[in-house]
């Protein structure tokens, strides 16, 4: 197959822990071929989409140089590739958007696109667990002050987050005799412009913010169990946490067979959902991660599942 991957710059990947990098080792041993591009390099033009894409050949990790060889940039038809890995992080911003319409266009003119670009939108990886009211914990989602200190009254304590970010920022912990409450509201809220989500705090978060993998709507069967650093409440590796592979819990079981096919269907190839304890607390779709560190704790080829499916998925629609 021909491959193109439309992620961040591949200088700025941590090859030893960066999921589209193992994806992309998986595809190279398998033989086949490898483009990139950055997002902002889809344009329409003529009525036609096309990318300013690079061939990339992997030369392998070692102290003397990188671990790529980019070829020279041409422009290409977004369907002339047997299939794009939209892989670029969060934040879900303006260009983001921007570029989930360019790619729905470029499907439409032949382009198979994973995950495709109108789920990426129909799934903000916070508001999606709203799908499924069983599994979650007490929620609100508002941008007035308010009713957030009316929820904090309600459960006491509560953690409070940005709808479009990632790795943990801005995600606040609250309780009633916080002497920053206010202040903390005024901040995320940007003074009641800027739509939130509250729950209530979940004490599990101390054995490990779960990260359990979908891959064409089946688990895979080892999550990575997040652990916060001492004095933190986030357990995202991007803050300080500590990544333990588990295997799934029989709740992990139930939460992502009840889930896995529904998403699968709406077009999503890879998903990471998040659970703390019981309760489904996130639904990543943009760029999930911890392949690398459950495979190199555990064995389990998590990449090698993932190019099974897309395979199978490209292979299927020929």
């Amino acid at each position: 197959m021909n491959l193109l991957f439309i992620a961040d710059p591949l200088e700025s990947f941590k090859p030893y822990k960066d999921s589209t990098y193992a994806i992309m080792v998986e595809a190279a041993r398998r033989g086949h071929a490898l483009s990139v591009m950055l997002a902002g390099d889809l344009v329409w033009k003529a009525e036609w989409v096309v990318g300013r894409t690079h061939p990339v050949r992997l030369t392998g990790l070692s102290g003397n140089g990188p671990w790529f060889e980019r070829g020279a940039a041409e422009w290409h038809d977004l369907a002339s590739f047997d299939a794009v890995a939209m892989r670029t992080d969060p934040p879900f911003d303006q260009a983001y958007l921007y570029a989930t319409w360019l790619l729905e266009m470029a499907e439409r003119q032949g382009a198979r696109v994973f995950n495709r670009p109108r789920a990426l939108r129909d799934f903000n990886e916070k508001l999606a667990i709203a799908r499924y009211p069983q599994f979650i914990a007490p929620t609100l989602v508002t941008c007035h002050a308010d009713l957030i200190r009316e929820f904090l009254a309600e459960q006491g304590d509560i953690v409070v987050k940005p709808l479009n970010a990632m790795g943990g920022a801005s995600v606040f912990r609250l309780r009633p005799d916080d002497a920053n409450l206010g202040a903390i509201l005024e901040t995320i809220t940007r003074y009641g412009r800027e739509t939130v989500m509250a729950q209530r705090y979940l004490p599990e978060i101390k054995e490990g913010d779960k990260r359990i993998l979908l891959i064409a709507g089946q688990p895979v069967p080892y999550c990575l169990a997040r652990i916060p650093a001492e004095g933190e409440t986030r357990g995202n590796l991007a803050a300080g946490g500590t990544g333990v592979a588990r295997p799934l819990a029989a709740r992990d079981w139930e939460i992502a067979r009840a889930l896995g096919p529904g998403l699968h269907d709406a077009g999503l190839l890879l998903v990471g959902l998040d659970v703390i304890g019981d309760c489904l607390t996130e639904v990543n779709v943009t760029s999930p991660t911890c392949f690398q560190e459950i495979t190199q704790q555990t064995g389990f080829n998590v990449a090698g599942m993932f190019m099974d499916a897309l395979e199978r998925e490209v292979g299927g629609a020929a």
